[in-house]
């Protein structure tokens, strides 16, 4: 069976156990029996993570195939999904970059290659603008990568202390923002950030310098994102449900015979094939659609994607939306 295959959507759950324990932990849940939400539309917001260009590709490996006889390569922008593109699936909508079965549009993307936080309320006042948002939208939002890069970068110039006060500062931002989805009238899925800690780049730092574990200081930056996002949105499961990707990378690290990845240190891509024009016939030797955690430096792989989406779909099935 295929890793991407969607699993059939749940229509009545009662949390209980170690469900109901991760749903308390992750913004909301409860013990009563509830009717599944079913979203009118999936809308994303955020930066290249959740993203798709005007030609179906995106910011991890792109799933290409090569005709033996021809050498004619083909794309498939349903394969090798990204989260977002996962979670719209599960409920049989499509996004206009990726349709090649012309299905009816029932999803969106307010994300933007580059994003940070700062640019989350003019996304946001887009789609007001565009007629705003209903109670049956289901909202996604991954957001802050580009932050903590920028931040780390200032190191040493300002002092880690300054920088991991500036991260929780923006974690805070983000919060803010998300709650104004919900005030809109949204439901969010919102993916904290995974642990960049781990990244190739992260480990690069780490090698070339010798002043403080670089890598380090990259998780303790994501670390203080992280809380402060977590303790300033709204703790209700009715209206946010939190994609916990942090814990899931860390674990996809310590295990990964668990999750089938081969190398969770180096980059699949070739250093060559620059995001988002990497595809599975440009990646190093020994790697695949599905061996590495990482597509690049730092953006994540579409195993990784997979998982986070495996994580967002349960979110929003178990959320009393």
């Amino acid at each position: 069976m295929s890793l991407f295959l969607n699993r059939g959507r749940t229509l009545r759950r009662v949390l209980g156990g170690v469900a109901l324990a991760a749903a308390l932990a992750a913004c909301g849940g409860g013990t009563s029996q509830y009717d599944a939400f079913d979203p009118g539309r999936v809308i994303a917001f955020g930066d290249e993570n959740s993203l798709l260009d005007a030609d179906g590709k995106r910011w991890t490996i792109n799933y290409v195939t090569v005709d033996e006889t021809t050498d004619v390569e083909t794309f498939a922008c349903k394969s090798n999904p990204i989260w977002v593109q996962r979670v719209a699936s599960h409920y049989d909508f499509a996004f206009e970059e990726c349709n090649p079965d012309d299905e009816v549009v029932k999803a969106f993307f307010r994300a933007a290659d580059g994003a940070v936080v700062a640019d989350l309320e003019a996304q946001i006042d887009a789609q007001v603008a565009a007629g705003g948002f209903r109670s049956d939208d289901l909202t996604t939002v991954m957001l802050g990568a580009n932050d903590i890069l920028a931040l780390y970068k200032q190191y040493p110039t300002r002092t880690a202390t300054d920088l991991k006060d500036e991260a929780a500062e923006r974690g805070k931002a983000l919060a803010k923002q998300v709650n104004r989805i919900v005030d809109l009238g949204g439901k969010v899925l919102l993916s904290d950030l995974p642990d960049m800690g781990l990244s190739p780049y992260a480990l690069t730092e780490k090698a070339a310098n010798t002043d403080i574990d670089r890598a380090e200081l990259i998780t303790a930056l994501v670390d203080a994102f992280n809380e402060a996002l977590g303790t300033n949105i709204l703790i209700d499961g009715r209206y946010i449900g939190l994609v916990q990707s942090n814990t899931r990378t860390k674990l996809m690290k310590k295990s990964p015979g668990s999750f089938d990845l081969d190398n969770v240190k180096l980059a699949a891509c070739l250093s060559t094939a620059e995001l988002p024009d990497c595809n599975s016939q440009t990646l190093i030797e020994d790697a695949s659609n599905n061996t590495h955690l990482w597509a690049d430096d730092w953006h994540l792989s579409p195993r990784a994607h997979y998982e986070i989406g495996r994580l967002a779909i349960a979110r929003a099935e178990d959320n009393p939306f």
